[in-house]
């Protein structure tokens, strides 16, 4: 019985069983790294002019959702992002008719009582930390202004020397009130198309690694949303805690020193230590007494208490995984490497790293690499180190 014919097989060129490392898939892709290192390097020499666009990003991203409400109920894109606009405008528009009179009021008290301040530093502070003024100097009106009359030639010179940087400065003036203006361009466009963006963004994603990268997105949002809009609660419920205690207190400053400590407790602490350290000695300067420094302790307390136990995990939650020494340094970070711009984007930027990095130790766990030759089903959850 004869062997049926059998058909010959060519056999496989070697590139077709070359396994794919990351040395040739760099190599076979190196045009598109080159653009992206490209790409990169351009936005941090372009990071003075990105202020507009990351400040319009993030509103646009802030008020999506809400869009996205609207649409839902058949109201056109363009409309619900003219709803959004103006709801916020109104809200802004309330708050500066409520608080600038009250800060501009405070503010003028303060000025007023700068005299009383420094006839108490001379009196009391200065001596107290046994520091004594040179013969013939005093901080009070009489000495300052003969102090001012006696080195007139110089502050001549010193007032010549500020007006040019005043006339200096002006160019950075005119872009600082160019940022103002192209915001609310650049938020209105972003959100409009916002929905189409993502569209596009989600074509170039190559489909083998679309679910995981949506996977990886949908935790991102998460994470963001809970730092962005937690965080100006956060920071707006510290701003009328600190403002509503020290004005129980009797500090005259009360509403000016809760709003310095409400906006730059986005960094940890930073809010508490600038608050307490300002109302301390203000307090010190009105009352002239330690025992009204208690109440102001007090107010703080309260306020440092129900951030850490109330307000971050009730606003923000758990979800962000970032360690305050790792947000001190992404703000540092971003300023040094994009400035203003560098700063807002900073904690977001950081948020999304640690996601990327709980996923790289998730995958590590899982790896051969980690386990040898008995590495663990990659259904499975990785072990606590």
């Amino acid at each position: 019985m004869s062997q049926p014919a059998q058909t010959p097989q060519t056999p496989a060129s070697p590139a077709d069983n070359t396994p794919i490392t990351p040395l040739r898939s760099f190599l076979e892709n190196w045009g598109w790294f080159a653009t992206a290192g490209v790409t990169l390097l351009m936005l941090y020499f372009l990071g003075p002019i990105m202020t507009p666009f990351v400040v319009g990003a993030v509103l646009s991203y802030l008020g999506n959702p809400v869009c996205d409400r609207l649409v839902h109920h058949r109201v056109p894109r363009a409309l619900a992002v003219g709803i959004v606009f103006l709801v916020f405008f109104a809200v802004l528009v309330t708050a500066l008719v409520l608080v600038v009179p009250m800060l501009q009021e405070q503010i003028v008290q303060l000025a007023q009582n700068i005299p009383d301040w420094l006839k108490w530093v001379q009196d009391v502070g200065l001596p107290k930390l046994h520091i004594r003024l040179p013969a013939g100097v005093r901080l009070d009106a009489a000495g300052l202004r003969n102090a001012l009359t006696q080195n007139w030639s110089q502050a001549g010179d010193l007032a010549t020397t500020v007006l040019s940087r005043i006339g200096q400065s002006t160019p950075a003036l005119l872009g600082f009130a160019a940022d103002l203006l192209l915001i609310p361009i650049v938020t209105f466009y972003l959100m409009r198309d916002w929905e189409d963006l993502l569209q596009r963004i989600d074509q170039l994603i190559p489909p083998r690694l679309r679910g995981q990268t949506e996977e990886f997105a949908r935790e991102i949002d998460s994470v963001l949303s809970a730092l962005i809009r937690g965080q100006l609660l956060v920071m707006a419920a510290l701003a009328f805690i600190y403002s509503f205690g020290l004005w129980l207190t009797g500090l005259k400053v009360a509403l000016l020193i809760g709003l310095i400590a409400g906006l730059v407790s986005f960094i940890p602490y930073l809010g508490f230590a600038t608050g307490f350290l300002l109302a301390i000695v203000t307090t010190l300067v009105q009352d002239q007494e330690l025992f009204p420094l208690v109440w102001v302790a007090i107010v703080f307390g309260i306020g440092i208490v129900l951030e850490n136990a109330v307000l971050t995990p009730m606003l923000v939650g758990n979800r962000i995984g970032l360690h305050p020494v790792a947000v001190i340094f992404a703000l540092l970070a971003g300023g040094q490497l994009l400035g203003f711009s560098g700063v807002l984007v900073a904690l977001p930027v950081a948020a999304i790293v640690a996601v990327g990095a709980r996923h790289a130790r998730k995958r590590w766990l899982r790896s051969p690499l980690y386990w040898g030759r008995g590495a663990p089903d990659a259904d499975l959850d990785p072990p606590s180190p």
